[in-house]
């Protein structure tokens, strides 16, 4: 990379050469200046190219993580069950992003991602560390399976008994869009049971008729 800064460096040099130098003390433009000058657009223009390689290889890593393999999408759970609350965020962040379409999060669930994302959130001690435990949840909670296996782990009550926070508005704003889905998903079930309830009574019904 210093190779090709150093190359664009001499190239924009021949091609904007320095114009009409004052002169110092009467002499010619000072060939130091004129080194400083090329070294300091190098470092520049080197820093620029790292700039454009970082969000580059950012990109691509957030595009395509959703479609890396099951090896991957295993290394995120287990990062999970660290003790350092990094790499639990950083375990939860890959999952949030790899949780795309209800395949793919109930292979998370499968691994055991549904039942880890709610530990962390029980042993969760800072903002942040909470905040990318709900994400996570909440990239599960479009999935009724997911949510379903959610519910199995306890993590209604978790939810609710996570602190609120005054510096992340984004931890309120988890917490009550998952409450709500586990609301709305205990009223379908409601409505299944009821009429699960009403055709049991009618088929009774049917042999007094």
């Amino acid at each position: 990379m210093r190779t090709l800064a150093a190359r664009l460096t001499t190239y924009y040099c021949r091609r904007n050469p320095v114009r009409n130098a004052q002169p110092r003390n009467f002499s010619t433009y000072n060939g130091r200046d004129e080194l400083s000058l090329e070294q300091d657009a190098e470092r520049k223009i080197g820093w620029l190219l790292k700039l454009i390689f970082a969000g580059t290889a950012t990109c691509i890593a957030y595009n395509i993580m959703p479609y890396m393999g099951d090896n991957l999408l295993q290394q995120s759970v287990s990062l999970l069950t660290v003790k350092d609350p990094l790499f639990k965020r950083m375990g939860a962040s890959r999952l949030a992003q790899f949780a795309i379409d209800d395949e793919r999060r109930m292979k998370i669930v499968e691994m055991g991602g549904a039942q880890e994302l709610v530990n962390m959130l029980v042993d969760a001690k800072d903002d942040r560390t909470r905040k990318e435990a709900l994400k996570a949840l909440s990239a599960l909670s479009p999935s009724d399976q997911a949510i379903g296996a959610l519910h199995q782990a306890g993590a209604i009550s978790v939810i609710r008994s996570t602190p609120d926070s005054l510096e992340s508005a984004e931890i309120e704003k988890y917490k009550s869009g998952l409450l709500k889905r586990f609301q709305d998903l205990w009223r379908v079930f409601r409505l299944l049971a009821s009429y699960y309830r009403l055709q049991h009574n009618l088929k009774k019904a049917m042999p007094a008729l």
